[in-house]
């Protein structure tokens, strides 16, 4: 789901600080809506619901593989699980799959960012 709200907002990777109300807060900004945080930039993410990830969604992480591990997908509050063709296409570029509800989402990345992991996160925005 690309479109006019999928623009950089940041050109590097940064803890998110706090989230809801249909947002998240990062490096003493804020953003209304869901985003695609890679390790070198975050993104607006034009995904409102666990339904519309799919591979063309993720596109930026499929063309930033070779610097990520692992891809944290929060899912807002209600829990995905993944279609098995996208996790395949996922390991088949080296990157693992870590689904979760945007809250734990959010935590694990933040802690996996300070260990300096390979991680990204596919965040959904949660009211």
């Amino acid at each position: 789901m690309s479109g006019s709200s999928d623009g950089l907002h940041f050109p590097r990777s940064a803890p998110i600080e706090a989230y809801g109300k249909g947002g998240f807060a990062f490096a003493d900004m804020s953003h209304r809506g869901s985003l695609l945080c890679l390790p070198d930039s975050i993104w607006a993410w034009d995904v409102t619901r666990p339904d519309q990830i799919d591979r063309y969604s993720l596109t930026k992480v499929f063309d930033a593989a070779n610097g990520i591990d692992t891809l944290i997908v929060g899912s807002g509050t209600d829990v995905w699980v993944p279609p098995r063709a996208l996790r395949e296409e996922l390991r088949a570029v080296g990157i693992v799959l870590d689904p979760m509800q945007t809250g734990p989402a959010i935590r694990t990345y933040n802690i996996m960012l300070g260990e300096r992991r390979r991680v990204a996160a596919a965040l959904v925005a949660v009211p």
